[in-house]
């Protein structure tokens, strides 16, 4: 079974890359989390942050915007003493302060809708045969990663927003001799 050349060895890439990675995500608190977990990644690799997911899932409420907006300075600062997650003072900050964007957002539209604009609503299909033609960024998530950061978020630069583009299926970028390649894409021309 072919998958991409990224994925290696280590049963929890595989699984994350066969059943998660590039399948479109439309529910908005899915696509906070996964916002925020690809913000926590910048600098590191992303089985680092997959690793600790589940850690990050329990002390940030289950990712619930309200919650983490209200979390107050002291519980920020007892979490960067746990080591279950990446204690970055600025990425745990982060998770508060990007809670308070998507709730601003979250008053004008879903935060599923304002996203998914950026692709015009479907995913784009694209037909790679090796890692190495994958970009890291382009026009896309450069315009995602410009209004984030004008609404209130962080940690959203140009390639963790395309990271975050591939990771939830607004482009897919399984190679084309990647069998998730034409599961997620029925009809490849």
């Amino acid at each position: 079974m072919n998958r991409c050349q990224w994925v290696g060895q280590q049963p929890i890439y595989i699984e994350y890359h066969d059943t998660e990675w590039g399948v479109p995500v439309y529910n908005s608190e899915l696509l906070f989390q996964h916002l925020l977990l690809d913000g926590a990644q910048a600098g590191l690799s992303w089985i680092t942050v997959l690793k600790k997911r589940e850690n990050y899932r329990a002390l940030f409420y289950q990712f619930d915007p309200s919650k983490i907006a209200e979390m107050t300075d002291n519980q920020l600062e007892i979490l960067l003493t746990n080591p279950a997650i990446i204690r970055n003072r600025l990425k745990v900050y982060g998770f508060r302060k990007n809670a308070l964007a998507y709730l601003k957002i979250s008053e004008q539209q879903t935060f599923s809708d304002f996203l998914w604009g950026f692709v015009d609503g479907q995913p784009i299909i694209n037909h790679w045969s090796r890692d190495s033609d994958i970009p890291t960024s382009n026009d896309r998530s450069l315009a995602m990663s410009k209004a984030l950061k004008k609404a209130g978020f962080t940690f959203i630069g140009t390639t963790i927003c395309y990271a975050f583009m591939q990771a939830v299926g607004m482009i897919n970028d399984h190679t084309t001799d990647c069998f998730r390649y034409s599961e997620l894409n029925p009809n490849p021309k």
